[in-house]
Parts: C-alpha cells; sequence; structure tokens
C-alpha cells in the first residue's frame, strides 16, 4: 500500500507515513512556466518562502534551473548563486509543528541534477535533493547522494528538459517506468544510499503526452510495490490544459482536485504552487478518506 510507506531524509529525519505533506515550489528562476520571475531575487524568494510556510507547507521545495519543456541549461554557478544563498537563510526559518503533524517543519529540498550544487545545498541545510534526472545527467551526483545521505527524489523522465516533449514512446507507460525505478534503484542503493531515503516520482509531464500522464495517474497504486513513498509534482501542468481546455494561469481548481484525490489514495508528498489551496483539498481528503 503506498501510503504506508515513511521516507528518511537528511540528519535521519522520518517523514510519514500518509496522510500527506506539501511541498511548496521555490522557482528562483527568470523562465519557470507558471511564475518564472516573480521569485527571482533572493529577498523575494526568501519571503515567498516563509508565506508558503505560513499556507501550510511542510517542505520547500527550491529550484533555480528551469525544467519545463524546452527549457535551456542553466550554467552551474549562476544556479549555485540563485539557490544556496535562498536554502541558507530559509534553512534558519524557525521550526513549527503543521496540520498536527509528527515532526517538525519546514523541510527544505534542492530541486537539482548538479552534483556541485547540491552539496553546497546540503551544506547550507538542505535535506532533499530533487533530481529530475535520476543521477544520469550528472553522474557525479550519485556520489553525493551517497556519501551525505540526504533524502532524495528518484524522478522517471524521458530524454531531458529540451526535447523531451519532441515524441515520447512507451509500450506500457506504467511498466515501463516501473523498469526505470527497479534499475536506478537498484543502481543508488548498490552504490550506498539506503532504500529508506528514497522517494519515486513518476514524472509527469516529463516525456509523456496525455493519454500517459493519465495512465500513469490511474494505475499510481502500481508503484506501490517498491515499498516507497511518492513524490508527485502535477501542478498547474499542462496536462489540465489539455484535457479541460486551461490556460496556465487557470489550472489551480484542477490542481487542487487532482491533489485530494491522490491523497485519498495514499499519495505521501505533493509539490504544488498553490498551498493553501491544496492544503484544503488535501485536509478533507485526508479526513474522509477511508484510510483516515
Amino acid at each position: 500500500m503506498i501510503g504506508s510507506a515513511t521516507w528518511t531524509i537528511g540528519g535521519g529525519r522520518v517523514l510519514g507515513p500518509a496522510p500527506f505533506l506539501l511541498a511548496g515550489i521555490l522557482n528562483v528562476t527568470p523562465d519557470s512556466f507558471y511564475d518564472g520571475g516573480r521569485h527571482f531575487s533572493p529577498a523575494s524568494a526568501v519571503s515567498q518562502g516563509l508565506a508558503l510556510v505560513e499556507q501550510g507547507a511542510h517542505m520547500l521545495d527550491v529550484g533555480g534551473e528551469s525544467t519545463r519543456p524546452g527549457a535551456e541549461q542553466v550554467p552551474e554557478a549562476e544556479e549555485f548563486a540563485r539557490v544556496v544563498p535562498v536554502i541558507r537563510e530559509l534553512a534558519q526559518a524557525p521550526l513549527r509543528e503543521q496540520d498536527g503533524l509528527p515532526g517538525l517543519f519546514p523541510v527544505i529540498a534542492v530541486d537539482t541534477y548538479k552534483a556541485k550544487v547540491a552539496a553546497a545545498a546540503l551544506e547550507a541545510g538542505a535535506l532533499v535533493v530533487n533530481d529530475v534526472s535520476a543521477c544520469r545527467f550528472d553522474p557525479a551526483l550519485l556520489d553525493v547522494v551517497a556519501q551525505q545521505k540526504p533524502g532524495y527524489v528518484l524522478m522517471h523522465s524521458q530524454g531531458e528538459p529540451r526535447t523531451m516533449q519532441a515524441d515520447p514512446r512507451y509500450g506500457n507507460v506504467v511498466d515501463d517506468v516501473c523498469a526505470f525505478f527497479e534499475e536506478r534503484l537498484g543502481i543508488l542503493v548498490k552504490a550506498g544510499l539506503p532504500e529508506e531515503h528514497i522517494a519515486l516520482d513518476p514524472g509527469i509531464g516529463f516525456g509523456k503526452l496525455l493519454e500517459h500522464n493519465i495512465a500513469i495517474l490511474r494505475g499510481i497504486e502500481r508503484f506501490g510495490k517498491f515499498g516507497r513513498p511518492l513524490y508527485m509534482g502535477l501542478s498547474n501542468k499542462a496536462l489540465w490544459g489539455k484535457l479541460l481546455g486551461l490556460g496556465p494561469q487557470e489550472r489551480q481548481r484542477a490542481t487542487a482536485v487532482a491533489t485530494g484525490l491522490l491523497v485519498a489514495r495514499g499519495v505521501l508528498v505533493h509539490r504544488v504552487h498553490e498551498v493553501g489551496l491544496a492544503a484544503q483539498a488535501a485536509r478533507i481528503a485526508a479526513a474522509i478518506s477511508p484510510q483516515a
């Protein structure tokens, strides 16, 4: 059952099991698909991060390079300069209880696939590395997470951001993603990262068409066979535009509905832009679902 797994992150902290944790998205970038440039300065990013915590975020997922379809890579030094000062300051924020859940929050995650950025972010206070590449774009990241043992988000993607939506193809997308997870979990554990430190993200929108994304969401329980918690990122994404004909700024309610449905099905972490709206949906789902 996917809701029964716990997740060990940096410092040996244990998150979960479900009902839910909310990871507030903090893009320190000028070109993210939804809020690019809005919180690009360090002061604005820190202020927004603290606001997300006030809205109920248990985690802050800080990224300095957009991974939207077609996005260009950011030089390592530039990404470092964007995220490390923000993480360092946010890591000093007072810890608090949220939603009556055990433990103190917020937890800081760094959204990067670059080894040096991840290492610096962990030194600055991040406890989780959220990696869209599964340690394939920068193999040195494998050594960083194996040695420092943060929480690690293993995400599936087909291709890389600049080209991933060009012509994605699968035999059976859920089977293919499961096979990918099995292979990469083996590599990570063999390198020295304990399995209990790994969460899985099937990568909604990362080298996937609408039908692939829907198949993954319909079959989300299939990923429970790995005994690892799920970390889902579907906030305001293009699948809601394709499914419902919504523009990028019109997808908040669709995101909240999907978040509530996934909470009820045992998904632990939900990566969202509108934390307050997602928190309402998640709390309703947690209160009325059979596992409550």
